[in-house]
């Protein structure tokens, strides 16, 4: 396993993945009346059990509206964890994919962490399965392993840092000052698009996410020209074509707190479109204008939003929390040597006084 340049000279092929609309085709349907009682029944079986509900950005609206209407939260991964890490409450429920459950359950060993469903998975993680991923970090045993948030529990045990989207450039800056080189996995689009804004040396896994590799830049530079006064907001898990077109490069929260303080009244995003509730929320005078994964050499498997994440429903969040299914366990081995990967990026971050510590930023 040779690199060429600075990225692995192979990859891991991520099969089977499920189309989101076959996913979102299987939801049960509601009339409003059922939907407000599962809702209701989903909010008294939280109170019931000392629950607490974290849901993810790209997670569906409501979702997102209980956690909120609950006491619960809607960030990203760590940040999710580090809310039901402060919270009161015996039992968190994660409404995402299974890495966000294993986070949780790595900083929180005491609590009951559930989740809606044990499928929802994430092709960044399957992408980098821990027995390639340590053979290849064996490989280079001079450079310092900087891991995405989006990992298992067991390549987070690998690593020597876990970093966010929003201070992996901060992080990199600083180990490049003090000289050392790094090993980035697994995403290869937010790997090189830190490598080109730091300069650092940098080799990369071969990975990238099945939402943002589908957004094209030919498709995106048409949606431009229908809208010339947008401004284009772009998450740096986006292939660098697509990135060089954008006004505003950053993470889920770097791109919430831009629709709130741009001036342009409509928005171009590409990234996953959960992510439009709370965009709405942050903005609600701007039209949100979805970025196209359709047209000139798009396959739009997931149409900008992961099939993993719309897995998640009131349906099995209800089914979950009345049966205790769907526990997330992590082997305390593989938890104390990702605690120390992980704590040592919230202390990073704690030293910058991130927003890390208050926000979401996957």
């Amino acid at each position: 396993m040779a690199s060429r340049s600075n990225i692995a000279d192979f990859s891991i092929p991520v099969t089977d993945v499920p189309r989101t609309a076959s996913i979102t085709a299987a939801i049960p349907r509601h009339s409003p009346a059922e939907r407000r009682a599962l809702i209701t029944e989903i909010k008294a079986e939280l109170k019931r059990q000392d629950a607490v509900l974290v849901a993810h950005y790209y997670t569906s609206a409501d979702l997102q509206e209980i956690a909120e209407e609950t006491g619960g939260y809607v960030s990203d991964s760590l940040d999710m964890a580090r809310f039901g890490n402060e919270h009161a409450a015996s039992t968190l429920v994660v409404a995402g994919v299974r890495f966000m459950g294993e986070t949780a359950k790595i900083l929180n060993p005491e609590k009951r962490v559930l989740m809606p469903t044990l499928e929802a998975e994430c092709s960044l993680d399957l992408g980098c399965p821990v027995k390639e991923f340590s053979e290849f970090c064996d490989q280079h045993p001079d450079r310092t392993i900087v891991v995405y948030a989006n990992t298992s529990a067991e390549v987070k045990a690998r690593a020597d840092y876990v970093v966010t989207s929003s201070i992996a450039v901060k992080l990199i800056e600083h180990l490049d000052e003090e000289g050392k080189k790094v090993l980035w996995a697994p995403d290869k689009h937010l790997g090189r698009y830190i490598e080109r804004v730091t300069g650092a040396d940098i080799l990369l896994w071969n990975g990238s996410c099945i939402v943002h590799d589908e957004f094209k830049s030919r498709a995106l530079g048409n949606l431009i020209e229908q809208y010339p006064d947008a401004a284009v907001l772009v998450h740096p898990e986006s292939p660098e074509e697509v990135i060089n077109l954008a006004d505003v490069v950053g993470s889920t929260t770097q791109i919430i707190k831009a629709a709130q303080t741009l001036p342009n009244k409509q928005l171009i995003v590409a990234t996953d479109k959960g992510i439009f509730y709370k965009m709405q929320q942050a903005a609600p005078d701007k039209e949100i204008i979805e970025a196209p994964t359709g047209g000139v050499g798009a396959t739009c498997r997931s149409c900008a939003h992961c099939p993993w994440m719309a897995m998640n429903s009131l349906d099995n969040l209800l089914s979950t929390l009345k049966t205790g299914k769907n526990e997330i366990h992590v082997d305390e081995a593989i938890r104390i040597k990702a605690l120390q990967s992980t704590q040592r990026m919230l202390d990073f971050a704690r030293s910058l006084d991130s927003p890390v510590l208050k926000h979401g930023n996957a």
